[in-house]
């Protein structure tokens, strides 16, 4: 079984770009209707779809594609669109490097309560009003996107700055309030870059919080403050992710991703993962792979 296809460039025809839009409906002429088969990006990728029929599968977790949805998909996520028929709205692009280019902190994307690296990644769900304001500054982003505008990329980032602003305050948790970065955010930050590191090995919210020199429960409360799930809920979907990509991208058996994952016994690991994904690890790849 071959491994998951991953995207690095932004823009395949121009290895040095850092930002790209295209329209859907374009994207869905040039393949020809054809479905691209799961893969990942190194970059973020932003949907706003204006009209859809299909599915959009996030982490072998499927959305129906509708109208008026907005999706974010971060760097590393596996993700397919599935479309019946010809979509219409815009395909966002952005790498790390264009923030910076561009005076966007990255610790500014990392406070937004959209780009969910783990777990759900459901779309939003803008009412009529709302689309129409993200749809304006997609519409800006392409127009200066396709000119010669001085400036064209800072430009942009403005405008990408207002659109993600527009959707995060449309969430109902972690609205933004200023560009500020609190003690809060910096402590999310630190503990999502401490379980990317150690996850294979330390399944303990105790660990986490011991490392960060801050009791279990303040490390619990903060997360769920700001991402509305526990420090415990982000740790095992982190797991379960990573469970799900091993099943299905490689020819490793339940017993090797179980000691590739930090289980003791593979009857553990086989338990943890029908207990939050309903199927057996076997179950999971079979139904995924003839699906």
């Amino acid at each position: 079984m071959s491994t998951v296809k991953i995207y690095q460039d932004v823009n395949r025809e121009k290895e040095s770009a850092s930002f790209g839009i295209s329209k859907m409906e374009a994207i869905y002429t040039k393949r020809n209707g054809e479905v691209d088969e799961p893969h990942r990006h190194n970059y973020y990728t932003v949907l706003i779809i204006n009209k859809a029929k299909g599915q959009h599968k996030i982490d072998f977790n499927t959305n129906n594609l509708a109208n008026q949805q907005i999706f974010f998909v971060a760097p590393g996520q596996v993700h397919q669109v599935i479309e019946t028929e010809q979509s219409f709205g815009y395909a966002m692009t952005f790498s790390n490097q264009f923030l910076v280019e561009n005076s966007i902190p990255l610790s500014f994307i990392e406070s937004l309560n959209l780009f969910h690296n783990y777990g759900q990644s459901p779309p939003l769900e803008p009412n009529n009003d709302q689309f129409k304001n993200i749809e304006h500054f997609a519409h800006q982003i392409f127009n200066l996107f396709n000119s010669n505008a001085k400036m064209k990329f800072l430009s942009i980032g403005s405008f990408l700055k207002l659109l993600l602003i527009e959707c995060n305050n449309i969430c109902s948790i972690n609205p933004i309030e200023s560009d500020v970065d609190t003690s809060g955010d910096n402590l999310i930050r630190t503990f999502k870059n401490a379980v990317n590191n150690h996850y294979k090995k330390e399944h303990s919210t105790t660990f986490y919080a011991n490392a960060l020199h801050i009791t279990p429960d303040h490390l619990n409360r903060t997360f769920k403050a700001r991402i509305g799930k526990t420090a415990k809920d982000y740790i095992q979907a982190r797991i379960i992710t990573e469970a799900k990509r091993l099943l299905y991208f490689t020819d490793l058996n339940t017993k090797e991703i179980a000691y590739e994952l930090g289980f003791n016994e593979p009857a553990n690991f086989s338990a943890f993962f029908k207990k939050h994904t309903q199927v057996s690890p076997s179950s999971f790849k079979k139904n995924e792979i003839t699906s």
